[in-house]
């Protein structure tokens, strides 16, 4: 029996950089970790400075409701700053 991997894979298009998303970190935390750079400012996920789209995976959120709406969600709207990793992820970098 093989241990459990501690990370998924992510990428960011439409560049294809890829980063080790941690399950026990934000996705913004495990970005910078991996040297890659997204805009943020509260890491609270209130203020959506961070705000993107999560093209592919599944994320989580340890609070009732961050910082989007209904329409958002429903779009692929994600806060890296609060939002962990389900599943091997893919988002669509703000600045392309």
């Amino acid at each position: 029996m093989s241990p459990e991997i501690p990370f998924f894979n992510a990428c960011i298009t439409p560049d294809g950089v890829s980063f080790d998303a941690w399950k026990s970190q934000s996705l913004l935390d495990s970005m910078e970790q991996g040297g890659l750079q997204w805009p943020s400012s509260c890491r609270s996920g209130t203020c959506r400075t961070c705000i993107g789209q999560l093209v592919s995976g599944q994320v989580h959120y340890e609070m009732a409701w961050p910082g989007l709406t209904a329409e958002e969600k429903a779009e692929g709207c994600v806060l890296p700053c609060v939002a962990k990793p389900l599943s091997d992820v893919v988002l669509r970098d703000p600045f392309a």
